[in-house]
């Protein structure tokens, strides 16, 4: 008889099985449920009642109405931390009914009363019943590879309790059924249908084999598989294994045949699709054959070719990107070579500048002027070649490399396809990722590119591909050669202010919340923070310090400090931004003898540096300091020579055999290195001998030769406008870096003035006013002697 006590214990929803008394068992439950386990323990308190659930959809979810009412008094004996949850070694005590719950945040309480069973069978029927149980469970399982492990364990257990609650939770019956034996008070009422059940399942599976019996013996292998196929989706979905939803995606054979796949892969793909037919449905194979099908039914094998409209094109363009006038224009020309190309509609572009020049968005741009999909794959720090060719499929966890994987997401043929940062992928014993581009990259290639996990040529030749890189010099030679290299340069602050008022702001108000009623930031205020807040050759930095802007004001404006329109003006600019991040170096009043400025490129534009030279007593000793690089202090050995071979009676009998020079370029914590500060050096060094300064507001770059010829150099167009912003007027270049000039914004070439030299003559010659003569060291070789003697004579 069942007792009338009421007692209380701390409530486990069991999900997805029931659990038996009379037996110790092992079930697994989720993080949650086992968290709140371990707090018991913890508590020392490893009584609970395990209660099944109706539909379990999360343990803050569950109420009353999801809980049958009969359950089981467990005891917990171990818990260990699995995947994704937790495994529970239990030991039940005896069935309970719940009569009330108690829910407290993620911990149930229950009130429960003791349900009894009724032992209404003696001990010779129960011993009569157990053989016929342990039998019929030894015919089944005949039937199933592996099941001798639980026959002997069934072949242990002596009592009808047990038996029924070791085997009932591993039946492929319906949980309802399973809570309905629970429920069931008469002990000997519960056996019977316990056998019931067992019959059934016996005559089902026998059923199932004399179906695959009489199946087998058809000669019509076709009619025999699809008739198999159709009994295993029978047998799953009676099991309710499969519902219509996976049996649909399961029919990869319908979907492989109604693809347009050409006919060689479609013939691959079939094959497959016959192994995935025949392989296990759990296993391993299964799962690789389906990914790959998968891979298959994903790429785009066809495409339609759509007329390039350049006037479209160029008006995308122009709206997206401010200035940059010359890389649209090549882009433009590309488009319109496309256009004319017909039979191929795939190309290679290079976008190269610093960073924040807008490399990508230009890849966006010419993806929506085309008007095709657009991909992108950042390529930096890859130092693995499986990243673009892919994984054999031989290898566990095998996955196509980005280029057919971006593809794939594409759902397009011809995409825009962007290749980031090309110029900062490694090499490492994987291989090199930089020589897997290579096929994707060569015309004469990726119309048939193999990717190791996909093993059949995919042509890529309708592939506009664009890729950046912020430094030429990183990337392989071979690689360079199959694209198009465009170049971008820094932006001026002019450019600057117009993109920050056109683009960068409305942009980083609608990010914002805000609107013009709302911030309005004044035309000064821009140009002041392109001045004193950003040190860059892009806007990424400047989109930055606008945004930060923004978070203040929207922070103003919630607290209600402020009045709308919030005006930022070039007065309280320092208030929202904070002080200047940003010092320029900025031309000086009055040089000294010996101090020159010079004109660099840097990764962020171009600055300009000045270089110092000073003498002290000594014995010609020459000291180069200033993080100066190999080449650097190559040029400044060859303007010593240079200048003690050439300078003469100019020197006043200047001993440099008496004295130590010393050279130094500011800002030495910054590595310098470059073939650009030859003519800089030599104009120092003259300067600081002859005791006259160089004019101020002159900068100048270029290399030198030992023999006096100045050399062109790069960074043209950066060096200049620093120079410039800088308050320069006047500068110096290489005569070979005339035709750079014209690259230079109009403005800036307005506010100065240039002046091209090819000699050290010339240079001297503008910036100190002096005529250099010739050298003053000759040859004097008597007649008739072998020996060279050096002399100095007047020519």
């Amino acid at each position: 008889m069942s007792t009338l006590e009421i007692k209380s214990a701390p409530l486990i929803p069991i999900t997805e099985t029931v659990i038996y008394p009379g037996i110790s068992n092992r079930i697994f439950v989720n993080e949650d449920i086992g968290n709140n386990i371990k707090e018991l323990i913890i508590k020392n308190n490893t009584l609970a009642i395990g209660l099944s659930t109706k539909d379990y959809k999360g343990l803050v979810q569950l109420t009353a109405d999801s809980f049958y009412r009969i359950g089981v008094l467990m005891k917990f004996d171990n818990i260990q931390k699995s995947d994704n949850g937790f495994i529970i070694d239990i030991t039940t005590i005896n069935r309970v009914k719940v009569l009330d719950f108690t829910f407290e945040e993620k911990q149930i309480t229950a009130s429960y009363t003791v349900q009894d069973d009724i032992l209404d069978i003696n001990a010779d029927e129960e011993q009569e019943m157990i053989v016929y149980i342990k039998g019929l469970m030894k015919d089944l399982s005949h039937n199933f590879k592996g099941a001798e492990y639980f026959v002997s364990i069934l072949e242990g257990l002596p009592s009808l309790e047990e038996i029924m609650g070791y085997t009932i939770p591993m039946m492929g019956i319906p949980l309802k059924s399973k809570q309905v034996l629970l429920e069931i008070d008469s002990l000997k009422e519960r056996a019977l249908s316990f056998i019931d059940y067992i019959i059934r399942e016996k005559d089902s599976v026998h059923l199932q084999l004399e179906i695959s019996k009489k199946y087998s013996q058809r000669k019509d292998k076709t009619y025999r598989e699809a008739m198999l196929r159709e009994q295993l989706k029978n047998i799953k979905a009676e099991l309710g294994e499969l519902d219509e939803e996976l049996e649909e995606e399961a029919d990869y054979r319908k979907k492989v045949l109604d693809s347009d796949m050409p006919p060689d892969v479609k013939k691959i793909a079939l094959k497959e699709v016959r192994k995935f037919e025949n392989s296990p449905p759990n296993g391993g194979e299964s799962n690789v054959i389906m990914n790959y099908l998968d891979l298959l039914l994903e790429l785009p094998w066809t495409s339609e070719k759509k007329e390039i409209d350049i006037e479209h094109a160029r008006a995308v363009l122009e709206s997206h990107h401010f200035g940059i006038d010359d890389v649209k224009k090549r882009i433009i020309e590309h488009l319109a070579v496309m256009k004319l190309k017909k039979d191929k509609q795939g190309s290679i572009l290079l976008l190269v500048g610093p960073p924040g020049t807008g490399k990508t968005s230009l890849g966006r741009s010419i993806a929506e002027a085309l008007d095709r999909k657009y991909v992108r794959a950042s390529l930096g720090g890859v130092r693995d070649e499986a990243e673009i060719r892919g994984h054999r499929k031989t290898y566990l966890g095998a996955m196509p490399g980005r280029i057919i994987k971006g593809i794939a997401n594409a759902e397009a043929k011809n995409p825009v396809f962007i290749l980031d940062e090309i110029d900062k992928m490694g090499m490492s014993h994987q291989g090199d990722p930089g020589s897997a581009l290579l096929e994707v990259l060569d015309p004469e290639q990726n119309c048939t590119f193999s990717d190791h996990y996909l093993e059949i040529p995919y042509d890529l030749s309708e592939v506009f591909f664009i890729a950046t890189a912020n430094d030429l010099s990183t990337i392989p030679a071979p690689l360079l050669d199959r694209a198009e290299i465009i170049q971008l340069s820094s932006y001026t602050n002019g450019e600057k202010k117009r993109i920050a008022i056109d683009h960068l702001l409305p942009s980083v108000l609608k990010d914002h919340g805000l609107t013009t009623e709302m911030l309005q930031i004044e035309d000064s205020a821009i140009e002041a923070i392109v001045e004193n807040y950003t040190a860059e050759a892009g806007v990424r930095g400047l989109t930055k310090q606008l945004a930060k802007i923004a978070r203040v004001v929207s922070e103003k404006i919630v607290s209600k400090k402020v009045e709308l329109p919030f005006v930022v003006t070039t007065k309280n600019l320092s208030d929202v931004l904070g002080n200047k991040t940003r010092r320029h170096e900025k031309a000086g009043e009055n040089n000294k003898p010996g101090v020159v400025t010079g004109m660099a490129w840097t990764a962020v534009g171009g600055e300009i540096l000045f270089t110092e030279a000073s003498l002290m007593p000594g014995s010609g000793k020459l000291t180069l300091t200033g993080q100066l690089g190999d080449v650097m202090k190559e040029s400044a050995t060859i303007a010593m020579s240079l200048i003690r071979s050439r300078l003469g009676d100019l020197a006043n009998g200047f001993d440099y055999f008496k004295n130590d020079t010393h050279i130094h370029v500011p800002s030495g914590s910054t590595p310098k290195d470059g073939p650009s500060a030859g003519v800089t050096l030599t104009t120092a060094l003259a300067s600081l001998i002859l005791g006259k300064p160089v004019d101020s507001k002159l900068s100048m770059t270029g290399e030198i030769t030992l023999s006096g010829q100045v050399l062109p150099v790069g960074g043209i167009k950066e060096k200049v406008i620093a120079a410039q912003r800088s308050g320069i007027t006047k500068v110096l270049l290489p005569k070979d870096n005339e035709k750079d000039v014209s690259d230079i914004p109009e403005e800036v070439r307005n506010a100065l003035t240039i002046i091209y030299v090819a000699t050290i003559e010339e240079v001297l010659k503008e910036a100190l006013g002096i005529e250099l003569p010739e050298s003053k060291l000759v040859l004097n070789r008597p007649q008739g002697d072998s020996n060279v003697q050096l002399s100095m004579v007047e020519e």
